[in-house]
């Protein structure tokens, strides 16, 4: 347990400096970016990858921390945001489409995650379901669809290494991988990204309430099948960015 004299080793915070409700971007410069979103931003501080930012919504503190890329990490940071007082984090983030649906530039509310992670199984076994909490789950695809976005919703696959995806044929276990990807093509998993798995199975773990919601970078599968070949790869995250945001706002405002 964490007292005045003990800090948590890793986030530059405390309790009495983190919110009730958090936003939980990968990246640390897109911290300010969404802390801008909120009433009366403040730098908290920075530590690794961990930078962390408060507003306000109303009368509502809101906690914006950064957590760098994947599971462990992202772990890290949900563990020591809730010993500090937090109860809901919402992950923003990006993907990279499977299903064929999904366009680079969508949107993606994650309702699932499979969890070909590691970080997970140290919390929880196998058969246990990484599942967002079904509150902020129906927060996100409101705040998302009453912005009019393309947005789907549904499972995402959680990996661990970037490049077992993106550079799957020089891995010694090249045909594990492939076969796994077409398993997850198969059962129209939408997208892969690298946190959701392990933020929904700590939430579970620590009885917080998770989300996540991400931006489409790209689709590679619309591009195996011959869809796309003009289309650029798109990094404005603003649309994922709002979407938490909103959804931050709707959760307080129902005081839940």
């Amino acid at each position: 347990m964490l007292t005045p004299e003990r800090k948590p080793f890793h986030i530059p915070a405390e309790k009495g400096r983190v919110g009730k409700y958090c936003i939980l971007p990968g990246a640390p410069e897109r911290v300010p970016l969404i802390a801008s979103m909120l009433e009366r931003p403040e730098r908290v501080g920075a530590n690794r990858e961990f930078t962390v930012w408060n507003g306000w919504l109303g009368q509502t503190l809101v906690t914006v921390c950064s957590t760098g890329i994947g599971g462990p990490s992202a772990a890290i940071a949900a563990e020591e945001l809730a010993d500090c007082g937090a109860e809901t984090m919402i992950r923003v983030g990006t993907c990279g489409g499977i299903a064929l649906p999904v366009r680079s530039g969508d949107v993606v509310v994650a309702s699932g995650a499979v969890r070909q992670d590691g970080t997970s199984h140290e919390y929880a076994p196998p058969e246990f379901p990484a599942v967002p909490d079904a509150g902020v789950l129906m927060a996100l695809a409101q705040a998302a669809q009453a912005a009019g976005l393309p947005v789907h919703i549904g499972v995402v696959q959680s990996k661990d290494s970037f490049y077992g995806q993106h550079s799957p044929d020089r891995m010694p276990v090249a045909a594990a991988l492939h076969e796994k990807w077409e398993a997850w093509r198969r059962l129209g998993v939408l997208a892969s990204e690298m946190e959701a798995a392990a933020l929904f199975t700590v939430g579970a773990a620590r009885g917080l309430r998770m989300g996540a919601v991400f931006h489409v970078i790209w689709n590679q599968e619309r591009a195996a099948a011959g869809l796309d070949t003009d289309a650029q790869e798109n990094h404005d995250t603003s649309a994922a960015i709002r979407t938490a945001v909103e959804a931050v706002r709707l959760l307080a405002q129902a005081g839940s």
